[in-house]
């Protein structure tokens, strides 16, 4: 595919707020709006309209402050849906609407009660109003993973004659596995060649029920497609959405092997994490990739005599690359001695070997009481002798 520009399609607003515990206010959507767009997203689905009034209000209100990205509204396949997406779209500078329905045989016997031939005729009745409302039409067969291929094929083919310019073909449920989604995609857009000709973008959706969301978002990648749909922090329905974040540093350090590039400004990526962070309840897991607070501190002695070495030797990318202050040397019970030395010489205590090895010793008796080692502990077991050196107050160990 001649095309190697990633579009990233941000619906942190939309499914990511649909997530417990992360439900936001309207000004709080706009802050978080504006972040994205300081960051560089390409398209931020803004809310479900019809929703509520609440949805209504906040994408209004998003299409009038932010102007570099495109702004989406989900709409299902109905005429209320679309109308009201339309709507709430009127002040947007560049606007999409965003229609979904079920292909999957289990939501249309079940949830949708229709059989498949109304689902197909919903679906080019659908899309050809949102096209005559908006000239940029996004559709999405819901459950496609889980859809039999040839029905997925034809769904995708009314969509496009009826006038959708993204083709997104979401893992709903986190169910496919990363070789599966590559080969459905590869296929569909074998079997429709109006997607080559017409110049249709292909999306990935990816959910992370089984931890395979970034994952199966790469190998959609990988297979061509162009558009990305994720949230910051990876928050979402269930076990929440492809992480942005996990996605964008994986782009640029592996280019050498996925070869395309995108309009994101990485080191915002943390900024954006903690933002998000302090508007819903909860910040993302300490080991959590990119921007957990542990994702470049380092406690192992031998970890960290390479770090100090070489960063290259345990760190794929550098923290500023993201956006994180700097590599943490964490002190604990798993440190060496090099690192010691250099928390000490940051402090102003130059040791000798001696001293360093009588100074380590009273650190991992330290260590192994007390999970967090602070400055002024190093300080406190330092032997007299250097403290008095550096006119430092002698104090009583425990």
């Amino acid at each position: 595919m001649a095309n190697n520009r990633i579009v990233f399609f941000d619906t942190t607003l939309r499914d990511g707020e649909q997530s417990p515990g992360c439900s936001m206010t309207t000004q709080e959507k706009l802050t978080m709006a504006h972040a994205l767009e300081d960051l560089g997203v390409d398209i931020i689905e803004a809310g479900f309209a019809m929703a509520s009034e609440g949805d209504f209000a906040a994408i209004a209100t998003i299409t009038q402050a932010i102007r570099k990205p495109r702004i989406a509204s989900l709409a299902r396949a109905t005429t209320e849906d679309i109308e009201m997406a339309s709507r709430s779209l009127k002040f947007a500078e560049r606007a999409r609407i965003h229609v979904f329905l079920a292909s999957s045989d289990l939501h249309l016997e079940y949830k949708l009660k229709i059989s498949r031939q109304q689902a197909l005729d919903q679906t080019g009745e659908a899309v050809r109003l949102a096209r005559s409302l908006c000239d940029d039409v996004e559709f999405s067969p819901e459950d496609a993973t889980r859809s039999e291929r040839s029905f997925l094929v034809e769904m995708v083919k009314i969509a496009i004659e009826a006038g959708a310019t993204t083709i997104n073909m979401p893992d709903t449920v986190g169910y496919t596995t990363p070789e599966e989604y590559a080969q459905m995609f590869r296929e569909v857009r074998e079997r429709v060649p109006a997607i080559d000709k017409q110049g249709i973008i292909l999306s990935a959706h990816c959910h992370d029920d089984l931890g395979l969301a970034v994952a199966n978002s790469m190998a959609a990648i990988s297979a061509g497609v162009r558009q990305v749909e994720c949230t910051i922090n990876g928050i979402g329905e269930r076990a929440g959405n492809a992480a942005m974040e996990e996605i964008a540093a994986a782009l640029y350090v592996r280019g050498d092997h996925y070869g395309v590039t995108s309009g994101l400004n990485l080191n915002l990526l943390y900024p954006t994490s903690q933002i998000l962070g302090q508007i819903i309840t909860f910040r993302p897991s300490p080991n959590k990739a990119i921007v957990g607070d542990n994702a470049f501190a380092h406690e192992s002695g031998i970890h960290q005599h390479g770090m100090l070495a070489n960063p290259l030797c345990y760190e794929i990318m550098t923290p500023e690359l993201v956006g994180v202050a700097k590599t943490h040397l964490v002190l604990g019970k798993h440190s060496g001695r090099a690192a010691l030395r250099n928390r000490l010489e940051q402090l102003g205590y130059t040791l000798t070997r001696d001293e360093l090895q009588h100074t380590y010793y009273r650190f991992v008796a330290l260590a192994d009481r007390k999970k967090n080692i602070y400055d002024y502990d190093l300080v406190g077991i330092l032997p007299d002798q250097i403290r008095e050196r550096h006119k430092e107050p002698v104090a009583e160990l425990d």
